[in-house]
């Protein structure tokens, strides 16, 4: 018969040794995966406990999925930097954490002046179960009427104030740099 596990006490926050910074419940990370192709996991830190030596940290998460780990994966639509905050808990190592990142609101991920790596925007909830979305329905745009993905350029018409995409081949090779 194994050891009793000693009583766990919840942490006000948990510093990241190779960073020297904190990061507490509330805050979004990036967990290390197990395959070192794939790319960081982001989660949100729900609570961090520890065991009563204080030896043994793990952080209790809410998990965010990209569209590539969704039931339906990646669409047109989707930014690059687009995630879905999930129903999936989980408890993992606090060892795991690579570092904190910021998961942004749709509408503020749009009004960044410039976008950094550890920046992400949702504007889904995801049930992993299912593969359901909420909200279902979002606004779309343009003549293909498809929702506004972050990463394409939108002009406004003038004369109708309809807002329309940029077909990415006019702007993105164009060798005048406009």
């Amino acid at each position: 018969m194994g050891k009793p596990k000693g009583p766990r006490r919840t942490l006000d926050s948990y510093t990241i040794k190779h960073l020297n910074r904190s990061v507490k419940a509330g805050d979004c990370v990036l967990m290390r995966p197990s395959d070192p192709a794939k790319p960081s996991y982001v989660a949100k830190i729900e609570r961090i406990e520890s065991d009563s030596r204080g030896a043994n940290v793990k952080v209790h998460v809410r998990w965010y999925y990209r569209p590539e780990e969704s039931i339906g994966g990646r669409r047109q639509f989707h930014g690059s930097k687009e995630v879905f905050l999930s129903d999936h808990y989980d408890i993992q190592s606090a060892d795991t954490i690579e570092g904190k990142c910021t998961v942004h609101s749709f509408k503020n991920y749009t009004k960044l002046d410039a976008v950094g790596n550890d920046d992400f925007f949702c504007r889904f909830e995801y049930n992993s179960a299912t593969g359901a979305f909420n909200p279902d329905r979002v606004a779309v745009y343009c003549k293909c009427e498809m929702p506004y993905n972050p990463d394409d350029l939108m002009v406004q018409c003038e004369g109708c104030s309809d807002w329309y995409a940029v077909p990415s081949c006019l702007y993105r090779n164009d060798p005048r740099g406009s």
